[in-house]
Parts: C-alpha cells; structure tokens; sequence
C-alpha cells in the first residue's frame, strides 16, 4: 500500500511474545489510520465486560499515512484504548518525533496486550523489536526515564514514550510522555500503560513511507509552505505559542474562570501569551517538520528551573484562571510538575479546581483533606495537590480518580464539568455554542480537539469545501448544529491522517497530499464521508459499553448563564443543536443509535 508500510507490530505481555502482522488494508481505506483505524482494532479485540486496566484491553499506537513524511505538521501519534478515566473509548494525540519514528522503526502502528509479570520497557530499532528489563527505570519520573533509555539504547536520538510516577499508579488522568514535556495527555492512556508494567518504549530507525505519486507529494508540500507563511492564526501561534490565544479567549468569555463561573477576571490577563514570550521565553520550539513551531521552552526562575516545557494555553486555563491563580512564574512550576510526574494538566486543573469550589462551598472540609484548605487563588495548594494526586497520597488518592469520581464521592454528581466522565477543557460553549455539540457527542467525553468551533466561528481555517462555514458563535440553530458535526468530522478525519489540527491548509492541500500518498483518488465528499464513518464507528464502539442518547448533555453548571463577560447571558439549546448533529450523522435523533445508513459503510456486517 502506498502511504503505509504494510505492518502492525503486536506484543503480548503476558506471555512476553513479539511478532509482526499485515495491517488490514481494508481497515485502513475505510478508517485511514491515528484514532480511526485504531478504533476499528480496538472494536475486534474488546467489548462491554473489558476492564481499562485490565490485560485484555489493547493499548493501540497508531500512525497515519502522512506521518513521517515531507508534509508539514504531519509527526503526530494516536495512543488509544479503552479509558480507565471514562469507561468509553480513549483516545490521545501526542506530537513531537516519535510518531515519525514509529515509521522509521517499520511500523504503522503497535498494539500491546497483557500485563508483564515484572516492569519492563521496549524498544523497536529498524523492524526488530525487544522486551527489557524495567526494575531500574521503575520510580523514574517522565523526564529521567527518557534520558535513561536514550543512554540504556546508546543513541542519543532514540526517541522514548513513557510513564512518570502518576502512571506507575494508575492515576487516572496519567500521560504519556514524550519529547521531553509533550504528553499523549486525555483520558488515561498513562494508566493503561503503567496496568500493564510497560515503562517506556523507545523507537529508531531509517525507513522511508513509500508514496504513490512522489512529485505530486512534493508540489503540494511546496502550496503548504507557502500557505502558511500567509497565515495569520500560524504566525500568532509562531511569536506566542497557544498562549497567544489568551486575550482573544478571555474576550470572548471563552475562557473559563473560577470553575467555569465567573465571566471575566482583569487578573487573568496577567497570563496573556504576550507577557509570557516576554518575560520567559527560552525559545520556540518545533515538533517534526513543522514550520509554525508553537512549543514553548521557558524558565522559573523562582523555582530554580531555567528549562521548562510549555505551559500551553490549556494548562494556563486549568492551572491558571480555572482556579484564580495568576502569576505566571506559578502556573509554569504547575506545568512542569504535571510533565515531570506524567500527567494530563486539563483533568488535573479542573480536578483541583472542583475541589476548591467544593471547598468553598463548605462540602468540603479540613476534615476531609488531611488539614488542607483547599482555596481559590492559592498557588502553594495547587502544586502539593499536583503532587499528592501523582503520588496518591492523602487526598491525593480521590483526586486521582478524577472530577466526576470526586464530587460523587461528595454526593454532588451535578457540580461536576464533565461529559462522559471527561473533563471540559478550557473553552466554554457558552461563547461559542457549537461547542455543545462538539463537547455532547464527543467520542472520548468532553474534547475541544474533536470540533474546534471556536475556530471555526473567528475564521481560523474553515472548510468552507465541506460546509463548515464560519457565522455567528452564538447562533442556536439546526444549521448550526450540522456545521459542528461536519466539523467534528473533519476533526476526527485530521486525527487519522494525523494532521496537526494547527495546521489548516485547506480540504483542497490536504485531498491533493492524501491522494498523492495513498493513490486513493478521493474527493472532498469522500474525506468528510470518511470522517463521518469515523465518528459513527467510535460511537458504535461507545453504546457496546453503556453510553446512550441519555449521556449526549452538557454538565449542569455549563447551562447556567454567566452574569458578566464575553458569554453572559447566554446558555447553549442543546436540543435543537443535537437535532442537527443527529441529521447530518444519520443518527436516530430518538435513541442516539446509527441508523442503518449510518452503519452500512462501516463494513462490520
């Protein structure tokens, strides 16, 4: 197949056995690769009785047909399985090297099972792959193991994923790490690897992705190039990083504040990517091939640290404004803290900052957190509870498990932000409502990368070709609703290819670079039609383990207005969203469920 290398490396943990398969060639037309093709793996290999953090359930590393080759911003990763976090299908996307490398290394994808008796880790160096000893790496955090297998492989351009301490105990909001602080982050996947003693996975290799029409590929990198030096939203991101965001977010309302119930805060612009490129700002850095280069290497030099990775908009939401902390020298430590023990810094801000509001709230007390007050605006808390989470220790232990564990655990279900379990990420639906879809029919929980609306509707990239047009971020229509769908779509689509969901050059760039890849001759019909049939497997996936038309809502505090801000007075119709959502998924609007010509493409008989 051209785009692809034709093999999927499996390991059995249990047994401790390694061997190559073909990929499915059917599987992959259908479904493409990243978390498309992964899910369709995952739906033969688990069901409704499969534990997260259980042998059975696959860890699954997927690339796409564009990964690794010339096409910018095209070095991303899928890591999925089932979530220990949410129960539903989990799914994370990581950039940096190693995707590219997994190519390399001669494999389009990896999927682990089992459970090894003793920690181990493994490496897979051109086609050969080994199992190894973990005992010394075990206890490691994120940044010391990489450093420790790069040395254990002598190369010291391996490139490594692992588990921090977080993972090691099943924390449920564990990452995985890579590339020093970049972090397959959502729903758990650092749990999963650490239930099944897996350490860490180191990759190198030289191959190259064969390509169907290679001059073709060539032109259109060069259009893509050229594309993006023209792009405004890439060249914000390019000086300021996803931080650039902030101030355009908080104007909106966009931004949350004090756990998603306070409309504007003026201290919160003290975190404006603008003050952060300011005042400390190593240097930008870049994932594969990428010509944008939004990562961010800073300092804090309060906290000794002259090296940093990030913060990223997200953490300065969920370390920052979610929980009224404003300095920035605090959220970076906060940041970096979550790299260094490996864990996802969205689930753990909103966490911490459900436990503040409860707090506050008088439903929790000193009583309950070993002593702790748990207060709004206390940075000094937020990092030991960052700590105590990681390590499971105290009040640590419930935190772990996650927003909507704790306020059940408090008899308070409905004060949790989440949907499905998953976190809300720090962009409200209450300024731009087509969130409401994207968040309600999300097929990992509540996601921001699985439909960007906010995008959408200030006119970064819009796949005009698909019918995604940018209009109104507060228009509440069936329309509406279908364009959240269409890009929910092309989302997941970008998920599979795997396209950084930052670079937008256009459904015309990215037909001409998948056709000339894979010879497939698509149309644009066929890659929404594609992203569709994605969508439609992951939520096939997601009834088989309890999900219903019932769990298509958004949390009870997001459907309360806000009396101030960008977003006030605005509470998102749900009903009539979701009922243009439905249409254009061909999803019986009733019960939630495919309907038949839904399913027909599927090809799952």
């Amino acid at each position: 197949m051209h785009g692809y290398l034709g093999r999927i490396l499996r390991v059995d943990l249990t047994e401790g056995r390694i061997w190559d398969e073909p990929l499915n060639e059917d599987y992959a037309r259908r479904f493409v690769g990243g978390s498309g093709l992964a899910a369709r793996y995952l739906y033969d290999m688990a069901d409704a009785a499969t534990d997260p953090l259980g042998p059975e359930n696959p860890l699954i590393l997927m690339t796409g047909p564009l990964v690794g080759t010339a096409m910018p911003s095209a070095g991303r990763l899928s890591v999925c399985a089932l979530s220990p976090l949410t129960r539903i299908w989990g799914e994370s996307n990581t950039g940096g090297f190693v995707g590219p490398e997994l190519r390399f290394a001669g494999y389009d994808g990896v999927i682990i099972t089992g459970r090894a008796e003793k920690p181990v880790w493994l490496s897979i160096v051109r086609g050969e792959a080994r199992l190894h000893d973990a005992a010394d790496l075990w206890g490691l955090d994120s940044y010391a193991t990489q450093e420790r297998v790069r040395e254990k492989q002598e190369d010291p351009k391996a490139r490594v994923l692992c588990i921090g301490p977080a993972g090691e105990r099943l924390v449920k909001m564990a990452a995985v790490m890579n590339d020093h602080g970049r972090a397959a982050g959502r729903t758990g996947m650092g749990a999963v690897m650490g239930s099944k003693n897996l350490k860490a996975i180191a990759l190198r290799g030289d191959l190259s992705v064969p390509l169907a029409d290679p001059d073709g590929f060539k032109e259109t990198v060069r259009a893509v190039h050229a594309a993006t030096q023209e792009d405004m939203a890439a060249e914000a991101l390019r000086l300021a990083g996803t931080a650039s965001y902030v101030d355009m977010a908080l104007m909106f309302g966009d931004m949350p504040i004090r756990y998603y119930r306070q409309g504007e805060w003026e201290e919160g612009g003290n975190l404006s990517g603008v003050l952060l490129a300011d005042q400390y700002l190593n240097r930008s850095m870049a994932c594969y091939r990428c010509p944008i280069a939004c990562g961010r290497e800073t300092r804090a030099p309060r906290y000794g640290l002259e090296k940093v990775d990030g913060p990223e908009y997200e953490t300065l939401g969920a370390l920052g404004t979610l929980v009224m902390v404003s300095d920035l020298e605090d959220v970076i430590y906060a940041g970096h803290l979550c790299n260094v023990y490996g864990m996802d810094t969205i689930s753990v801000g909103c966490t911490i900052a459900l436990a503040c509001e409860l707090f506050e709230r008088g439903i929790i007390t000193p009583t309950n957190t070993g002593g702790l007050e748990i207060r709004y605006g206390d940075a000094a808390t937020v990092h030991r509870l960052i700590e105590m989470t990681a390590r499971r220790e105290g009040f640590g232990d419930l935190l772990a498990e996650g927003s909507a564990a704790l306020a059940e655990h408090f008899g308070v279900p409905d004060l949790a932000v989440v949907v499905n379990r998953l976190e809300v990420p720090m962009h409200d639906p209450r300024a731009f409502v087509g969130l409401a879809v994207t968040y309600a029919l999300s097929p990992r929980g509540a996601c921001h990368m699985e439909g960007d609306m906010y995008g959408v509707d200030t006119g970064q990239g819009p796949a005009v070709e698909l019918g995604i047009i940018p209009g109104d971020r507060l228009e509440i229509t069936e329309e509406k609703g279908r364009i959240a769908a269409r890009q929910q779509a092309w989302r997941n689509l970008y998920n599979s290819i795997i396209l950084c969901q930052f670079q937008n050059p256009g459904v015309e760039r990215v037909l001409a670079a998948l056709n000339a890849a894979t010879g497939w001759g698509w149309s644009p019909e066929d890659l929404l039609a594609a992203g569709k049939r994605i969508v439609t497997l992951k939520r096939v996936v997601n009834m088989r383990r309890g999900v219903t038309r019932a769990s298509d809502r958004l949390p009870t505090l997001l459907l309360e207005p806000l009396d101030s801000g960008g977003a006030a007075g605005v509470v998102p119709d749900l009903a009539a969203l979701l009922a243009g959502a439905y249409a254009e998924y061909d999803w019986d609007p009733q019960t939630g469920a495919p309907t038949e010509a839904a399913l027909q493409p599927l090809g799952l008989g």
